[in-house]
């Protein structure tokens, strides 16, 4: 059969197709998303779920001049291949190509830059109210609001403000009842009713004044084409329900979706995933933090989890599994889920409240107002700190420090090593004064035998890895191994010294005090914003106590930073060993 795929260079090829067409197209559309993420990865079942949906849209609409949102962006792969991205799209995520999400300043059909969730229904109702103001009324407005996203409270701020405005948007709904991990919560419950026909008779989008239709077959194309053409000529915020299956016409994806969100390398044509090796590896951190809190609470009945919908990227999946009464996911929800944090610590629990470092970045007002000012000993366990790869730009978890350094009673952690960070978590669960926030990257760590007793550690105490004479290197987290390595290389020189600074604040200023008087040359490396991190922390304490040297610091500069793998991403940010080694050589 004659490819037709092959011949669409952007959406306005669909135009010529007949609904027998599209069908046939999705088929293909389909097969080519397997058979490049099957060997490149990224992200699979979302965009398998959405392929009609994709086809359709494009179809009846008319792209770029109509605007449409993908949310989450993980569901955009169709969207790009379909808008002149089909002969680049196996850069997909990788150093120098597409990203992986929609990104405005890749293409004029990426209407909205949608990395994290729940952003779509405001920035829609944004677009629509200015075509208003400016005479643009014949302009159609779309989001795709899936995986879980319309359960945000973002989502539902944009619902209520729409729902008093005549603006002309339309929302589909993307109900897989799926988010990276199920979906949960009464909106789950409630969409669920609807699609069974057992809801209560009042219809909650209706009751926000929405045109509401559905819910209709995702993957009927004809029956789509033919609705989105009638909500195409209704004024106001409309909204259809659709019902669409995540991992869609590969059968392992269908039947086990949380592992095939992301599934890496597998077999196009089995779905089989690609065998790892029996190889020993030190475990991932999420997992030694999974463990670890499974561990911990056992023994400490006080000590409870919460996750924001990453219960299987977080491990905190563990403890749900062995303790599920203690074990809290809240769904795509981080403002909830600190403040809620807050309600248990004033109860006298121990709350581990586990989110990625950059979504924390949507609580920051429940970090200060909710917990720091009332001192509550809320312990934030920040993943995928630091520059996290191929996610790019809105994963990367590299403004934590920065944001969280300047917050008074907060105590910030960042483990060099997978026993540090079972010791940091062992001394908060004994109790603290203050708030923490600890924070470790995405991947794996260095150390293969990691289940060693715990200890309790003392706030504010730095370490001295390595005796030196000249120049210090002051590092934090992970990113000190690769010290050990470049002191390694040049031969153990007895010139260099390397000091460990797990506690970022408080900072262990009385061994700081001595290392800034003693030495000519001072480093500090960190794997987070230079602007506000670590090494500006160390600066400030110079200037307090009157000590004027030229101190570098290693970090991320004053740049977002692109998608790739993280050893070109800490190339790029000129934070690998050989720019640091570089800088070091000059004063051997």
């Amino acid at each position: 059969m004659k490819s037709i795929l092959e011949h669409i260079k952007s959406s306005n090829d669909l135009k010529t197709l007949s609904v027998k067409d599209l069908e046939q197209l999705a088929v293909e559309l389909r097969k080519f998303i397997i058979d490049i993420i099957s060997v490149k990865e990224g992200h699979l079942g979302a965009s398998l779920g959405v392929i009609e949906l994709t086809i359709a849209i494009h179809y009846v609409f008319n792209t770029p001049i109509d605007k449409l949102i993908w949310d989450v962006g993980h569901q955009a792969y169709g969207h790009k291949i379909l808008t002149g991205r089909k002969n680049v799209f196996d850069t997909n995520r990788q150093f120098g190509g597409i990203s992986g999400f929609p990104k405005m300043q890749e293409s004029e059909y990426d209407a909205f830059g949608t990395g994290h969730s729940s952003t779509s229904i405001s920035a829609l109702l944004g677009m629509a109210l200015a075509a208003q103001l400016q005479g643009k009324l014949r302009r159609q407005h779309i989001a795709v609001i899936g995986d879980a996203s319309i359960a945000s409270g973002m989502a539902f701020e944009g619902l209520n403000h729409a729902g008093v405005t005549n603006a002309n948007i339309l929302v589909v709904l993307n109900d897989n009842a799926m988010g990276i991990d199920p979906s949960v919560g009464a909106l789950k419950k409630y969409l669920t009713n609807v699609k069974t026909g057992t809801a209560k008779e009042e219809n909650i989008f209706e009751c926000l004044n929405f045109n509401y239709t559905g819910p209709i077959d995702g993957h009927d194309l004809p029956a789509l084409v033919k609705e989105l053409e009638r909500l195409k000529n209704i004024e106001g915020p409309k909204l259809l329900h659709v019902i669409t299956t995540k991992g869609k016409g590969l059968q392992k994806a269908e039947e086990n979706q949380v592992t095939y969100h992301a599934p890496g390398k597998f077999d196009k044509q089995t779905g089989e995933l690609q065998k790892k090796t029996n190889t020993i590896e030190p475990p991932k951190f999420q997992d030694v933090f999974g463990k670890t809190l499974v561990e911990l609470a056992v023994k400490n009945e006080k000590i409870v989890g919460i996750t924001p919908a990453m219960p299987t990227g977080s491990s905190l999946k563990f403890m749900m599994d062995a303790l599920p009464e203690r074990a809290f996911d809240v769904g795509i929800a981080e403002q909830h889920a600190v403040t809620m944090a807050a309600g248990m610590a004033t109860d006298g629990l121990v709350v581990f409240c586990n989110i990625y470092s950059t979504f924390l970045q949507r609580a920051y007002d429940q970090i200060i107002h909710d917990v720091a000012i009332q001192n509550l000993p809320v312990i934030f366990c920040l993943d995928r700190a630091g520059l996290v790869g191929e996610d790019g730009p809105t994963h990367h978890g590299v403004f934590d420090i920065s944001y969280l350094r300047c917050i008074p009673n907060l105590i910030i952690f960042s483990p060099m090593n997978e026993i540090e960070l079972r010791n940091i978590m062992y001394t908060a669960q004994l109790g603290l004064e203050h708030p923490i926030a600890i924070r470790y990257p995405r991947g794996r760590g260095n150390e293969v035998n990691w289940q060693v007793p715990m200890k309790k550690l003392n706030i504010g105490e730095a370490q001295l890895l390595k005796e030196g004479t000249k120049i210090a290197i002051l590092s934090t987290g992970p990113i000190g191994n690769m010290v050990s390595e470049l002191i390694h290389e040049l031969d153990n020189t007895p010139a260099i010294a390397h000091y460990n600074f797990p506690f970022i604040k408080p900072l262990d200023t009385d061994l700081l005090e001595g290392i800034l008087k003693k030495f000519d040359h001072i480093i500090t490396l960190e794997d987070s914003s230079a602007i506000g991190g670590f090494g500006s922390g160390l600066l400030e304490f110079a200037n307090t106590i009157g000590i004027h040297k030229i101190i570098k610091i290693f970090g991320i500069p004053d740049a977002f930073i692109t998608h790739g793998v993280t050893e070109k991403l800490y190339i790029k940010a000129g934070i690998d060993k050989t720019s640091v080694k570089k800088y070091v050589q000059q004063f051997l």
